[in-house]
């Protein structure tokens, strides 16, 4: 069996959606004859947006993962805030709701002297521990996932020591992701992001990514050698082994599972649902910014807040949802976005609600399953609308494309990246 070294920050017990990626990769690599070793941080010394030690139980027990220690910021940051780190540990900013001096020093330092992300201060260790773990045993290919960008930095380090095929994994885009913005980057700062950016993206002997327009945006960025889409997913082995929960006889429930930031404030949906009053109710399942549930609650919506929940339960969650919520943050360049929940929001007979750019990929996997309808952030008639179609047949089964929906298992997407590997082993 050949050998790939797998280098992600993210890695259970941390929880949120960066995680599952590279956790199916993992689980089934092996079926496609390859043995991952994984480098990833230990949680004593990680940044977390959330823990879900659930999660321990899918990693395959011969499967050996390698935990190093970090620094980052956050620890001095939550110091000097009196907080705990996990408490100022967000997900773009979605925490972060005050807009104090202090707040907009922090996240001016974030964008421009933690380059090119909070978690910079993992690379050494990561770095040294991959080189000793390569010093015990030979490794076929080399993958690194990202966000955090700078875990493909550790890569530049190992080259240096010994030449392996690399494979670059973009989840989310680097210099254009969504909130850049929001860190006050001054030029000198993003050019430094930009040549880092170009230097992994040249370097790699592969890059894939989560998207085709992703894949557009990271060939402008760089000279890439070989550029493959492959979607995120989702497992049925999930859906099997959560709780089975039908439609319940209340109110009519659209539920949004995840972080949801300010980014993805839609006044259409506030202005539907607002319309819905007494007969939908909004549930947040996760992390959510105050001013998203303040907009909601001020127009007169009914919102349920849930705490993030393990992955099993949260699978379980949508299961009882008559309607699954999923947003595309605002911004230039959005069009790629497709949060990892979609697959198996469509995986799970639900109408799935989009609020986003209606010519962006979200819809077109949409409408490739025919599990969903993807609206503008303003068009409150249209949404409210396909609310009130699904209130009239709740409970029927949707009419889907179960063969386009199978195109999404996390098994036959990690065929594919088995197929890259072989191409370079």
């Amino acid at each position: 069996m050949k050998r790939v070294l797998v280098v992600s920050y993210y890695f259970p017990p941390s929880g949120g959606p960066g995680v599952q990626r590279v956790l199916k990769f993992v689980r089934y690599l092996p079926d496609f004859g390859w043995k991952p070793t994984v480098i990833t941080v230990d949680p004593a010394y990680a940044s977390y947006p959330a823990l879900d030690r659930s999660l321990l139980d899918d990693v395959p027990e011969d499967i050996e993962v390698i935990r190093t220690r970090s620094w980052d910021p956050y620890q001095l940051y939550a110091r000097l805030q009196g907080k705990s780190k996990e408490a100022v540990v967000g997900v773009g900013f979605v925490r972060d709701s005050s807009r104090s001096v202090f707040q907009a020093i922090a996240r001016w330092l974030r964008g421009n002297v933690f380059l090119p992300d909070a978690r910079r201060g993992w690379v050494r260790y990561a770095a040294k521990a991959a080189l000793e773990a390569m010093s015990k045993q030979s490794f076929d290919a080399l993958l690194t996932s990202g966000p955090p960008h700078s875990t493909h930095l550790v890569a530049h380090w190992i080259q240096r020591k010994a030449r392996v095929p690399w494979v670059v994994d973009m989840r989310d885009p680097w210099s254009d992701i969504q909130y850049s913005m929001e860190m006050h980057q001054s030029s000198a700062a993003r050019a430094i992001q930009a040549r880092m950016e170009r230097r992994v993206l040249s370097s790699a002997d592969v890059v894939i990514g989560v998207s085709d327009y992703v894949g557009e945006l990271l060939k402008v960025r760089g000279r890439i050698k070989r550029y493959q889409t492959i979607f995120n997913g989702f497992d049925p082995a999930d859906i099997e082994s959560s709780p089975q929960a039908g439609p319940s006889d209340g109110p009519f429930i659209v539920a949004h599972v995840g972080t949801f930031n300010w980014a993805r404030h839609a006044p259409g949906l506030v202005a539907a649902l607002a319309g819905l009053a007494g007969s939908a109710e909004l549930h947040f399942v996760g992390h959510v910014h105050e001013r998203v549930v303040k907009a909601f609650r001020t127009a007169g919506c009914t919102v349920v807040i849930v705490p993030y929940m393990p992955h099993q339960d949260a699978v379980a969650y949508m299961q009882h949802a008559d309607m699954l919520l999923v947003y595309v943050d605002h911004g230039p360049r959005n069009r790629g976005i497709v949060t990892g929940k979609v697959f198996e929001y469509v995986s799970l007979g639900r109408p799935v609600l989009g609020v986003g750019p209606v010519d962006g990929d979200l819809t077109q996997i949409l409408a490739h399953t025919n599990t969903g309808r993807v609206f503008d952030y303003e068009d409150a008639a249209g949404i409210d609308a396909y609310i009130r179609r699904y209130m009239d047949c709740r409970g029927q089964p949707l009419m889907v494309n179960q063969r386009a929906i199978q195109s999404y298992e996390r098994r036959e997407l990690t065929r594919s990246l088995a197929n890259i590997l072989d191409s370079l082993a």
